[in-house]
């Protein structure tokens, strides 16, 4: 595996704590940093923004910095230069297929049996960033597998 892109829909919350995970990963575990990793979304909703301030608040408080990442929109030109596809859920999913996506898979399924990475952006009230770190968990332990099963250590 020489690169990967993770996708979701704005390119503000999941992508960005996905590519973020997988940077910090591949540094501090595998002593790697020569995969290229990005992020994008689907839509083009956030084109140029910073991740959500959400996203950045829980990366941070597990000591990864994504405040420096910008949103991108997916497009086929972009999808030439990864190797490895990874959606985020089934409507992201859905949309690479429609862009003829090679080597596409979804987050979930490397750890968490197919679920999709729920979408914290429209998590409502007190339990936020409590939803928020969930979301973390779950990109996280869904990227170390991936990792793993892709990266000699």
């Amino acid at each position: 595996m020489k690169s990967i892109l993770f996708v979701c829909l704005g390119n503000i919350c999941r992508s960005p704590l996905a590519e973020g995970i997988a940077k910090n990963i591949l540094l501090n575990s595998y002593h790697d940093n020569k995969i290229k990793i990005e992020s994008a979304g689907t839509s083009e909703w956030h084109i140029g923004e910073a991740p959500c301030e959400d996203s950045i608040k829980i990366a941070a408080y597990h000591d990864i910095n994504i405040s420096a990442q910008k949103a991108q929109q997916i497009n086929t030109e972009m999808l030439k230069n990864f190797d490895t596809v990874v959606a985020l859920d089934d409507s992201n999913y859905t949309d690479l297929k429609k862009l003829n996506c090679k080597n596409l898979y979804k987050l979930g399924d490397f750890y968490d049996s197919g679920a999709d990475v729920p979408d914290p952006y429209f998590f409502k009230g007190s339990d936020r960033m409590e939803g928020f770190e969930k979301v973390f968990i779950m990109i996280e332990r869904n990227v170390r597998a991936l990792l793993k099963d892709n990266i000699k250590s």
